[in-house]
């Protein structure tokens, strides 16, 4: 018998081990004493347990989720405490509406409700009255506390479901958010570049090249231009006057040990549960084929990114470290206790263990050793490079005095080579003004610089003489898009005519010998009649005049046209300004626009617009998804609206120093 009672109580333990942590994230503390309550919501008391417990399990969710351990500094640096406060507000609002309008359950509601929770079930299923017991002990909560906040949340899931149950979507937002989303265009296109133009565009005169500068000067501004002269030294710049020795090197080569010798690491994802059963059941439903790893990752709200713990070795993983080097090849073990339940892990790879030789990785230690004594060395210098320039040296003469070197830029907002490639330099030239006292700076790679601004050259319109190559290109880029224009005109004329250009419709039909067939036909049939090639070819150049040959120059190449068909709003066509695509989907059908580029044009003609089949399963589910997420979203909009003012009508009070009484004993 005894025996027997043992089992059940073990049992017991396992079963409500999820319980306590839900019914109590907080353990058994108890806030009591003079400080009961962090404030009220009209008539209704929120205890210092109940915030205490709801902190704690948000806490403990975020800890189960990122795999590490959350503290309170971290949560209340996340705003985790202003989050749960304001939730339980809301909360204990509308409980106490539910109270003032005369919502409740009876008691065989609750007692219902009670006795059907998983985690008051013992191992036959039934209510388990003692483990009941123990689980409220363990959560420092009495049956009648636990119950009362039982019927309370039954009277406020009434009152919430009153309120949301207006909540809908009409059917014809839910088809134009259809048909919006997943209507397509079909199109005929073609593009003309400047190798498209029918003539070439005339050189530019002096006058024409000035308007456009004068029309235009945003496009030729200069930045705001500071004129620094700067001296500086960086550990780059002295380390290869820096000797080593082996022993030197030999020492930090076991300093770094760790570096260059690897023991065999694993590729793990760990995936937490809160308790040892939960995980068990997880793994064998895995083994049965029942689900995948993705899919209990899935279930549990995380994705593979979120469970990733990279390269491990056998001591990282700790208690699970023997499990998982166990496998021989990639597979899950455990499930393996920790802190917060347990866990199962995935390993992904083997990667070997690695040792690299100091012979090896001398030249490698030799370039460190040799960067961190010229770090070391510049350190060295700050004071004494200080007093030279309080002692009143310029730059110049700093730079004649140690090894740094003098520079000078003409520095603008977007500069980013040479010196102006360090942020420390970049912040100091844009804060210095003309005539400030040089000072010693500090850079990220443990160099150090001094500046002087000599003038300050404001955001102005370069002059015409020093732009004018960049006019000129400019120019001719906006009248070739311009002459594009204009010769699209015309070929998007033909295009809404549904003509296609010339030769791209039909191609000469090929007789059996390669010939055209007209030229087949025109062949005659006299042999005698028939001249030599070469004689036919001198009669044909003796007989043309200036006249034919300019007459029979070959055309330009009519233009190529592309068709993209089921283009959807979301779509991409190569080769095309960034906003072909939207223009394209603000067009009616056979509808033909001219859309200009930064170097050409391009003539596009809606073919064909086709709404998505409301009746393909694959968009009635796209559309249940919408209606439910949608409906959800109006849900809670009216419920925090409606929490909100019944919150307001009550009226609130907040008990500052229980709050930091809570906070204090969480650190």
């Amino acid at each position: 018998m005894a025996k027997k009672k043992s089992a059940s109580q073990v049992a017991v333990w396992v079963i409500l081990a999820l319980l306590i942590v839900g019914l109590a994230g907080f353990g058994a503390t108890n806030f009591g004493g003079s400080v009961n309550s962090i404030g009220t919501v009209g008539d209704r008391e929120i205890t210092v347990n109940r915030y205490a417990r709801e902190l704690q399990q948000e806490m403990n969710r975020l800890s189960q989720q990122f795999g590490t351990n959350i503290g309170f500094p971290q949560a209340q640096m996340f705003g985790i405490d202003q989050a749960v406060l304001s939730r339980i507000f809301a909360t204990a609002a509308l409980e106490n509406e539910a109270e003032e309008i005369g919502i409740s359950v009876g008691d065989n509601r609750v007692r219902d409700q009670l006795t059907s929770m998983p985690g008051l079930q013992g191992l036959d299923g039934e209510f388990d009255r003692e483990g009941y017991r123990f689980a409220l002990q363990q959560a420092g909560m009495s049956e009648g506390e636990f119950e009362d906040g039982l019927r309370s949340d039954m009277s406020r899931g009434i009152l919430q479901n009153a309120a949301t149950a207006a909540a809908g979507i009409p059917e014809s937002y839910i088809n134009t958010l259809l048909n919006y989303g997943g209507e397509t265009r079909d199109i005929t296109w073609t593009s003309l570049t400047p190798e498209d133009l029918a003539e070439p565009i005339a050189d530019p005169t002096e006058e024409e090249l000035q308007a456009y500068w004068e029309e235009h000067q945003d496009a030729f501004m200069l930045p705001e231009t500071r004129d620094v002269t700067y001296a500086w030294v960086t550990p780059a710049m002295i380390a290869g006057t820096i000797e080593g020795d082996d022993e030197a090197l030999r020492r930090l080569y076991e300093d770094h040990a760790d570096e260059y010798i690897q023991p065999e690491r694993r590729l793990v994802e760990r995936l937490n549960f809160t308790s040892a059963d939960a995980a068990q059941e997880a793994l064998d439903a895995i083994e049965a084929g029942e689900k995948t790893f993705e899919d209990v990752v899935a279930e549990r709200g995380l994705t593979l990114a979120d469970i990733d713990l990279g390269d491990m070795t056998e001591a990282d993983l700790g208690p699970a470290g023997e499990a998982v080097f166990a496998l021989t090849g990639p597979g899950l073990a455990g499930p393996v206790a920790n802190d917060l339940g347990a866990a199962i892990y995935r390993m992904n790879g083997v990667l070997e263990a690695q040792e690299t030789p100091f012979e090896e990785a001398r030249e490698q230690l030799l370039v460190e050793y040799r960067t961190d004594a010229a770090r070391r060395a510049i350190a060295d210098m700050i004071d004494s490079t200080d007093d030279l320039l309080a002692g009143g040296a310029t730059l110049e003469e700093l730079a004649d005095e140690t090894d740094m070197e003098i520079g000078q830029i003409d520095w603008t907002d977007g500069s980013s080579e040479g010196i102006a490639a360090y942020p420390e330099f970049r912040e100091a030239a844009a804060e210095t003004n003309v005539g400030d006292f040089p000072e010693i700076l500090q850079t990220s790679d443990g160099g150090i610089f001094a500046l002087r601004v000599n003038a300050v050259n404001e955001a102005r319109v370069e002059p015409f003489e020093d732009a004018r190559d960049k006019v000129e290109a400019e120019w001719r880029r906006a009248e070739t898009v311009t002459a594009l224009a204009e010769q699209a005109a015309s070929l998007a004329a033909d295009m809404g005519e549904g003509t296609l250009p010339t030769g791209q419709d039909t191609a000469p039909e090929v007789a059996a010998d390669g010939d055209t067939a007209e030229e087949t036909a025109e062949a005659p049939a006299d042999d005698d009649s028939t001249a030599t090639t070469e004689e036919a070819t001198a009669e044909d150049t003796d007989a043309a005049t200036p006249e034919e040959e300019t007459a029979e120059a070959p055309e330009p190449a009519a233009p190529v046209m592309n068709t993209e068909t089921r283009l959807a709003r979301d779509g991409f066509v190569p080769d095309t300004p960034d906003d072909f695509v939207d223009t394209v989907f603000a067009m009616a059908p056979d509808e033909v626009k001219v859309i200009e580029g930064n170097e050409g044009v391009f003539v596009v003609r809606v073919d064909a617009v086709t709404p998505p089949d409301l009746d393909d399963p694959n968009i009635a589910q796209i559309a249940d998804q919408l209606r439910t997420q949608l409906t959800g979203a109006v849900g809670d909009d009216i419920l925090s609206s409606f929490a909100s003012a019944v919150q307001t009508e009550a009226g609130t009070t907040i008990n500052q120093s229980a709050l930091n009484a809570v906070h204090a004993q969480m650190q």
